[in-house]
């Protein structure tokens, strides 16, 4: 059974970067062929896929964020991680981490997701 689990800090000033991890248990982020994911949902929105960091450790991002995003890896401790730069209030959401074989957002695709953790960009 494959589990993952979010953490970072819950509250980021605007104009700062936000930092998470994702570490993955109970299978390894270099298994062929898949996908680690980046998503997060607003308050009262949809999800929305920010990006993904394959098992060759190639990385894909959503053309919206990509200018801001940085997803990297850290194989000997099974973590990947996501850095979103000059966040904003319109920032604040849950996010997620996830496991797919086909990065984007084709949610049905997804079969593992971590709890999610609320991050809220304010002053």
């Amino acid at each position: 059974q494959v589990q993952l689990q979010e953490s970072g800090p819950g509250l980021v000033k605007p104009s700062q970067t936000l930092s998470l991890t994702c570490t993955v248990s109970g299978g390894s982020i270099t298994t062929n062929y898949y996908y680690w994911s980046w998503i997060r949902q607003p308050p009262g929105k949809g999800l929305e896929w920010i990006g993904s960091i394959a098992y060759s450790g190639s990385t894909y991002y959503s053309p919206s964020l990509k200018s801001r995003t940085s997803i990297s890896r850290d194989t000997s401790k099974n973590q990947f991680t996501l850095q979103l730069s000059s966040v904003t209030p319109e920032d604040t959401a849950v996010y997620y981490c996830a496991r797919t074989r086909l990065y984007g957002s084709s949610w049905s695709g997804y079969d593992y997701w971590g709890q999610g953790t609320q991050v809220t960009v304010s002053s």
